[in-house]
């Protein structure tokens, strides 16, 4: 069962006692209408209505406790009534906040299994390859690939093995693992593969060019990961560097003239490294999340 983000409830008590908010919940569904899409390719087994009934229920929870907790520290704080009427205005915007963040998790889930299946798709591609030339059958390719350190992909191959041995055919298992994946490559790579079976290509050919297109998809969007790299870094140069350089000079000089105290000037100096931590830490998730899946770890 999937854990929903910010609940103060289980998964199952939130599935067990959200059936009141499916009336609500039929009514969001449309308009959301790409959520059926995301619980299933982040392999959450559950209808869309059903999940924004779990996320209405663990958000009015959350709201509750939210407006309680803000009021209690009004009145410790201010000790004043009236803004304690402030407090479930509070906390409806927190509580929305956290209903957006709900109904977007399974697009994160989502994008984090697609990061790590593109992430590995071309060396184990290149595995496949090898060990077809090598002459081993497909199914113990797909066997060995399955208990390979391939992360998320060695995962799915798992459960297409599990389901040739049940019964299944092989082009069939590898279609529906086709059809259960949001990443674009992997599907494209897989389906050349499956058509190349149908058509009794030589596998080995199907397999070169998988790898040769890939390849070719890899060089261009390094080289496009490279020209976005080029503005953020001189942006982050001008933020993170030569912006506190001067600041540091100007309050140096403006504390002297105005007589500011050894403490105001501390503390400016200190927020002012604060704000410059920020900013590198949200540089290096810019960074992170505009790499490439395809070029991997390495």
């Amino acid at each position: 069962m999937i854990k929903i983000p910010f609940s103060l409830l289980p998964a199952r008590k939130l599935q067990q006692h959200s059936k009141s908010f499916l009336v609500v919940s039929q009514k969001l569904k449309k308009i959301t209408p790409f959520l059926k899409v995301q619980l299933r390719y982040a392999q959450i087994d559950l209808e869309a209505r059903e999940y924004l009934a779990m996320c209405l229920m663990a958000t009015s929870f959350f709201f509750i406790f939210a407006t309680f907790l803000i009021a209690i520290n009004i009145l410790f704080l201010a000790d004043n009534k009236i803004l304690v009427l402030a407090a479930p205005v509070i906390g409806l915007i927190i509580g929305i906040a956290v209903f957006l963040e709900q109904i977007n998790y399974p697009k994160l889930l989502a994008n984090k299994r697609i990061r790590g299946l593109e992430r590995n798709l071309l060396p184990a591609l290149q595995n496949v390859l090898i060990q077809i030339n090598a002459g081993v059958p497909l199914f113990n390719v797909l066997v060995s690939i399955s208990k390979s350190d391939y992360g998320e992909l060695s995962n799915e191959f798992a459960k297409t093995v599990r389901e040739i041995n049940a019964g299944e055919p092989e082009v069939d298992a590898l279609e529906r693992m086709v059809t259960k994946n949001p990443s674009l490559f992997f599907r494209r790579a897989i389906w050349q593969l499956v058509n190349g079976m149908k058509e009794g290509s030589d596998i080995n050919v199907v397999l070169s060019e998988i790898i040769s297109s890939l390849t070719a998809e890899q060089t261009i969007q390094i080289q496009n990961y490279g020209s976005r790299l080029n503005p953020l870094a001189m942006f982050y140069m001008l933020l993170v560097v030569v912006i506190p350089a001067l600041a540091i000079t100007f309050i140096t000089i403006i504390s002297s003239f105005i007589g500011l105290s050894n403490i105001a000037t501390k503390l400016i100096l200190w927020g002012g490294y604060a704000l410059v931590a920020f900013f590198q830490l949200m540089f290096l998730g810019m960074i992170k999340t505009r790499r490439p899946n395809l070029i991997g770890d390495s």
